[in-house]
């Protein structure tokens, strides 16, 4: 491949014009870009002093046939590659002179450009995050349920969902979302574009919650899934992602994701009985500058 196949850009209402249909041609996979691409696109322009977008597309005989972009956190989210693509997209953006923070992608893209990154920059990459991403089959409640149901939340909601976000992340270590959320701006954070759902008891006491992301392309995340430490056991993570799940579905998803952490063994387990089949795995590295390597 020749560097100049990937096409660079910071205007996102024409990447999506013209890589659009091929992040639409795997939902499930391309979940994320999907909906931080939608995310960006809707939020307008950028305030002063923002940094600019970072797009790219590989083109090859007339149809995009992968992608990357920045984040907010100056990740680089990128869609499956061969080592030989990954190799050639870390080389260019090295000549251009881009500072990464490092890589999100599925394990052997990402692991691929993190070495070639290294060779090319000595920028030492360190793996921060793994994840399993599970695509519901057909959805199969337990035969029994805790006694309750399954509750859209309303605005009236919003200091318990702050709450138990906060909660989350500190259980997965997430602390920028953390930071976000102890800064009184949930709205900034991952769960800001999400639609969340409580399980309560027959009294009204919520045990559990659960989000939803929007429908994009036919894909909806379910995201996260939290139950408080003292509730756990009695079968509310179930209940309420059965419930998140069905609606994704009458809202008309033909993809219905969620990502697990591969060292959490009862969360997978539960997924895979209620229906959801693991499709991939993801691996984020954080890249050093100022190491003796990169030295």
């Amino acid at each position: 491949m020749l560097r100049d196949d990937w096409q660079l850009t910071d205007d996102v209402h024409d990447f999506l014009a013209r890589a659009g249909g091929f992040l639409r041609s795997r939902p499930a996979v391309h979940n994320t870009p999907l909906t931080d691409l939608e995310k960006l696109r809707t939020r307008g322009a950028e305030p002063d002093g923002a940094e600019a977008n970072v797009l790219g597309r590989l083109d090859s005989g007339g149809e995009t046939r992968a992608v990357f972009y920045r984040t907010p956190r100056g990740y680089l989210s990128i869609t499956p590659l061969s080592a030989e693509q990954t190799g050639t997209l870390a080389a260019h953006l090295a000549s251009l002179g881009h500072r990464p923070s490092g890589v999100i992608a599925d394990h052997d893209t990402a692991t691929a450009f993190a070495e070639a990154w290294q060779r090319h920059t000595g920028a030492a990459p360190t793996p921060f995050w793994r994840t399993h991403l599970y695509r519901l089959g057909t959805l199969t409640p337990p035969r029994s349920q805790p006694e309750g149901r399954g509750r859209v939340a309303s605005a009236q909601d919003h200091e318990q969902v702050v709450c138990w976000c906060r909660e989350f992340c500190v259980d997965v270590g997430e602390q920028t979302s953390i930071d976000l959320i102890d800064a009184g701006s949930l709205a900034d954070s991952r769960f800001g574009d999400r639609h969340f759902t409580f399980w309560e008891t027959p009294d009204g006491t919520p045990t559990a919650m659960a989000a939803a992301t929007s429908i994009v392309a036919g894909m909806i995340r379910v995201d996260p899934v939290y139950t408080p430490a003292h509730l756990r056991g009695h079968g509310y993570a179930a209940a309420v992602t059965v419930d998140v799940s069905r609606a994704a579905l009458a809202a008309g998803a033909t993809d219905v994701v969620l990502y697990t952490d591969p060292t959490n063994p009862t969360s997978n387990a539960l997924y895979q009985r209620l229906g959801y089949v693991r499709i991939a795995d993801f691996t984020g590295y954080r890249f050093s500058y100022c190491t003796p390597e990169a030295a």
